[in-house]
């Protein structure tokens, strides 16, 4: 099972977690979020002139194409996770340069099928997270998107056949490991190709706790038989 770490902010954990033979860095490229890479004073240069083992994925939230677009060449990004509500019009722009995420946050109530269903020709993976609903009568809270720390329900997937490669996201915590073991004997997880932890794994926004996340990756190679 593969690992992506998100709201990465220190070029020094970008090494250590490539060391760790971690398969994903996210790097997040939403203002409102205490995790925003430039604000966080990493630059462009040299994170596209890192040598490390894995790849890098750029996070952006209803950003616009040509923002996508300077972001891939200025941070040598191989990946890019959409994690607003984007259109598939929109995802289609992008994934003819690049692969795309495409990121969903699920509610209570939501539908899982009914909200991918028009996004399969235009992203090469999904990614499944814990919908925040905004505090009545007031618009959607900005900062919600993602890294929250929730739980996501995964039983709520269960029962589905999605078709697609996934992420698996929403609120994963360093004592998970046995909780995803459970979860990849049931039969959706055929296109399950990697965890998505984040906020769980931190001792401030952006920065890991390297020890934590060391920790989790062997346990979570030994439940999944590859110790």
């Amino acid at each position: 099972m593969k690992v992506k770490v998100c709201g990465i902010t220190q070029l020094e954990q970008l090494y250590a977690l490539s060391e760790m033979e971690v398969n994903y860095a996210g790097f997040i490229f939403y203002p409102p979020s205490p995790r925003f890479v430039t604000k966080a004073g990493m630059t462009g240069p040299e994170v596209k002139k890192a040598r490390v083992k894995l790849y890098k994925v750029g996070v952006f939230v209803d950003a616009s194409y040509e923002e996508v677009m300077r972001r891939i060449d200025e941070f040598g990004l191989d990946m890019v996770q959409l994690h607003g509500r984007e259109t598939p019009y929109e995802c289609q722009k992008i994934v003819a340069n690049i692969d795309v995420i495409k990121a969903f946050r699920f509610a209570e109530n939501d539908h899982v099928m009914w909200m991918i269903k028009d996004y399969y020709a235009d992203s090469d993976f999904f990614l499944f997270d814990t919908g925040v609903p905004a505090p009545k009568g007031e618009r959607e809270n900005k900062m919600l998107y993602g890294g929250t720390g929730r739980k996501f329900d995964w039983n709520r997937l269960r029962d589905l056949d999605i078709q697609k490669p996934f992420f698996l996201s929403g609120g994963i915590e360093p004592t998970d490991a046995e909780l995803v073991k459970t979860f990849m004997a049931t039969g959706v997880a055929k296109d399950m190709i990697s965890v998505d932890i984040n906020s769980r794994f931190e001792t401030a926004p952006g920065v890991k706790d390297m020890e934590k996340v060391k920790q989790f990756i062997a346990e979570l190679k030994t439940a999944n038989g590859q110790g």
